[in-house]
């Protein structure tokens, strides 16, 4: 396994995941016309508008905070018809969300902002709001990428690694509250223990961790 790479460990373009959902979104648009995705978060609406073009109804669930900016992008992509935002972060699913349920759900790094145990139950609440069948596309940040270094509870058990970045990092990132970092097996078992059927788990050149599954 990689292990520190000195690269942006939170850099969100394109990458092999995102290849992964939007090849399932093609194969499904083949048999279903709508197709309904949901992308948590995606503030530059970079890969929302990706699935649009696809055909895909998208909804996109993100801070209050950035509801403009994001609603700024849909009007000037020109997807208004195909995408549409929801105020809701990760830990506050709300029960319903338009389009529910999803053909793809793909959710990026906001597992690691909460301890692996509710992790576990939010990763539950996403399954759900799948249909049978539908897949889900996790990111999470690595252990071994270089936000492990200096990182106090790297020698930990996944249940207990919930901490602040070292103070250099979390400066040169920007990121000051606490996270979990993941190896490709802890996101592998928290897919599993979710309840979910895991398709595939890979790490990044970045060393971040991505997992493909299931709901069954």
């Amino acid at each position: 396994m990689t292990t520190n790479i000195n690269a942006n460990p939170l850099e969100t373009g394109a990458d092999e995941l995102e290849r992964y959902a939007l090849e399932e979104c093609v194969k499904r648009h083949r048999f279903d016309r709508r197709v309904s995705v949901l992308i948590l978060p995606d503030k530059r609406c970079e890969t929302a508008i990706k699935f649009a073009r696809l055909g895909a109804q998208v909804v996109v669930a993100d801070h209050p905070d950035v509801h403009q900016e994001i609603e700024g992008r849909i009007l000037a992509a020109g997807h208004r018809d195909e995408i549409a935002f929801t105020a809701c972060t990760l830990p506050d699913l709300p029960d319903d969300l338009p389009s529910e349920p999803f053909d793809i759900i793909i959710s990026r790094r906001g597992l690691c902002a909460m301890p692996y145990d509710e992790a576990r139950v939010v990763v539950r609440k996403l399954l759900l709001k799948l249909k049978i069948g539908g897949k889900l596309y996790i990111s999470v940040l690595g252990l071994h990428s270089e936000l492990g270094e200096g990182y106090a509870p790297g020698e930990k058990t996944i249940d207990q690694r919930f901490a602040e970045l070292s103070p250099a990092l979390a400066k040169k990132y920007e990121l000051h509250q606490p996270v979990c970092l993941y190896t490709e097996r802890n996101l592998f078992m928290l897919l599993l223990e979710a309840g979910a059927s895991v398709l595939r788990t890979l790490t990044t050149t970045y060393g971040n961790v991505k997992g493909v599954a299931v709901r069954v």
